[in-house]
């Protein structure tokens, strides 16, 4: 199914009214903590499954952070805190836990920045509520590997989710999976702030589809 120019622009238009693009500049490196090893294989499996979706790469290490991808699970907001060193990856750190526990969120991500532009790191924080608890480890993982992929808008899939189910089993959208690759595409840029760049997004889709 084509994506209209419109539909695909406003992936990346924010709730301000802004258009903010960015893919990876630099292989992935992922690391999940609060699971146990079947989860991390599970994890590990769909970001390595959007990856070579969007004709990326991932790397064993990263030479700056040593993982670039990082997945926390917790039960509370507050175990966050707890550990070491993570408020010196994120600042703001106890702030940013108040308002998610005022908010009740169950999952946040943070996106970090090369000079270029590019995402180079990602965050993502999960908290294992009721909701999250009764999602499949597979539908989970694969969920947050495509929202990672990209910077997406922060109202992007308010509407319609990244995932539909085909039977029991969860699968990227195809129309989603379509514009990762064209993101993803050599001659695109790593960053783009004029909606313009949705418009050669576009072309891509439906030259490909």
């Amino acid at each position: 199914m084509d994506m209209e120019n419109q539909a695909i622009e406003q992936l990346f238009t924010r709730a301000d009214g802004t258009y903010v693009f960015a893919r990876w500049g630099r292989p992935i490196v992922p690391v999940v903590f609060g699971v146990d090893d079947a989860s991390l294989a599970v994890f590990k499996g769909a970001i390595e499954a959007v990856v070579t979706l969007a004709s990326h790469q991932m790397a064993e290490t990263d030479m700056e952070l040593g993982a670039n991808l990082m997945v926390f699970f917790c039960q509370d907001w507050d175990e966050m805190t707890e550990v070491p060193h993570l408020d010196k990856l994120v600042p703001d750190l106890a702030p940013l836990v108040g308002r998610l526990q005022q908010a009740d969120a169950n999952q946040y991500r943070i996106f970090r920045f090369d000079e270029a532009g590019a995402i180079r790191a990602a965050f993502v924080f999960l908290r294992m509520d009721d909701h999250l608890a009764a999602v499949p480890a597979e539908t989970l993982a694969l969920s947050q590997a495509v929202q990672t992929i990209l910077l997406w808008s922060d109202t992007a899939f308010d509407e319609v989710p990244p995932l539909a189910m085909i039977g029991d089993k969860a699968m990227l959208r195809p129309e989603i999976a379509d514009v990762v690759r064209a993101a993803y595409d050599p001659v695109m840029p790593v960053m783009a702030r004029d909606a313009s760049h949705a418009l050669r997004l576009a072309a891509r889709v439906q030259r490909k589809s």
